[in-house]
């Protein structure tokens, strides 16, 4: 399971997801049925987000099942945000459909 903080349109926000990059079609599929189509996206170390959300993250991570690959960690976009340091996430990766000339409308 990974988990990662995606800087978007609406706000920042941290999801836990079973696919193993963020560039998944099946993943970006379901972060666009949800309005998110361009964003940035920084890996958070899945350890480091288990002890930062404690319980909470527990919680969450328990109830992702083969069939619902996509939880929403935190949606509080000032707390997800603030959560971790730069230091601590991995390089940025930028999906924008725009610049490959898949632009949803």
């Amino acid at each position: 399971m990974k988990s990662f903080l995606l800087m978007t349109g609406s706000g920042p926000l941290n999801i836990l997801t079973s696919h193993g990059s963020i560039e998944n079609r099946i993943l970006l599929d379901k972060l666009l049925a949800k309005g998110i189509d361009k964003f940035i996206s920084f890996e958070v170390p899945y350890d480091l987000a288990a002890k930062r959300y404690g319980g909470h993250f527990d919680v969450v991570a328990n109830d992702l099942h083969e069939t619902d690959d996509l939880r929403v960690l935190d949606y509080n976009g000032d707390r997800a945000f603030r959560m971790f340091s730069f230091d601590e996430l991995g390089e940025p990766h930028v999906h924008d459909p725009e610049a490959s000339g898949q632009a949803v409308a």
